[in-house]
């Protein structure tokens, strides 16, 4: 089976640029393409594609409000941001309307074709330079306390890995089995043990106690 994927970019040249790119896989088709997110999101509810990649600054309709509108009417639909900017309120923005991936253009093919294969079977994939940019803001912010790890309870460690590898927290309630009012609980509490006011804090520490990993390679 084919990963179905629909492009949404305002410069005609580079979608036809990453059409070639994805089609020269044998399982990844293109269904469609936009040229804005208003756009997108029409086609979506037509093709309902299993990846959509697109790019955060296009005119018109805000590219993280169409992220929340397909996350809330098409929850098998995975989205994945493409963009020039390493810009940390990009980033944390990504992470809140719950994308599955956060690329730069600028990315090898090979790097891109692997995230549209991670983001279709369930996992995440953030650019590993987006996650050393979300370190460096940090620190340049000032240091912060960081108990250990250890202070944290299983259920917690659980929570911070999951949210700092992008998952919402309707997300990490279906996956761990827990309400959203539960999951919120879980995350303020852990945030004030750690004295962590930020979800870019929140990353760096998962980062720092390798909870989570940062990937190999730019």
């Amino acid at each position: 089976m084919s990963i179905s994927c629909l492009l949404v970019d305002d410069h005609t040249l580079f979608r036809e640029g990453l059409r070639r790119v994805l089609e020269s896989e044998s399982d990844i088709r293109v269904v469609g393409e936009a040229s804005d997110a208003a756009a997108a999101l029409g086609v979506i509810d037509q093709m309902k594609p299993d990846v959509v990649l697109m790019d955060i600054g296009m005119p018109g309709m805000s590219s993280f409000e169409a992220a929340r509108m397909v996350e809330k009417n098409h929850p098998g639909t995975r989205l994945i941001f493409l963009t020039m900017y390493e810009d940390e309120e990009y980033l944390l923005q990504c992470l809140d309307v719950g994308a599955a991936g956060y690329i730069l253009k600028d990315a090898p093919a090979p790097k891109l074709i692997g995230a549209v294969r991670e983001v279709y079977q369930g996992r995440k994939y953030l650019s590993p330079r987006v996650l050393e940019k979300l370190v460096t803001v940090t620190r340049s912010a000032g240091s912060y306390g960081m108990p250990r790890s250890s202070m944290l309870t299983p259920r917690e460690r659980e929570v911070v890995k999951m949210i700092a590898e992008g998952n919402s927290v309707k997300e990490i309630a279906g996956v761990l089995g827990l309400s959203i009012k539960t999951v919120e609980a879980h995350k303020f509490n852990l945030m004030r043990k750690l004295n962590i006011h930020n979800k870019a804090q929140l990353v760096t520490y998962a980062i720092q106690k390798k909870i989570v990993k940062m990937p190999a390679g730019a």
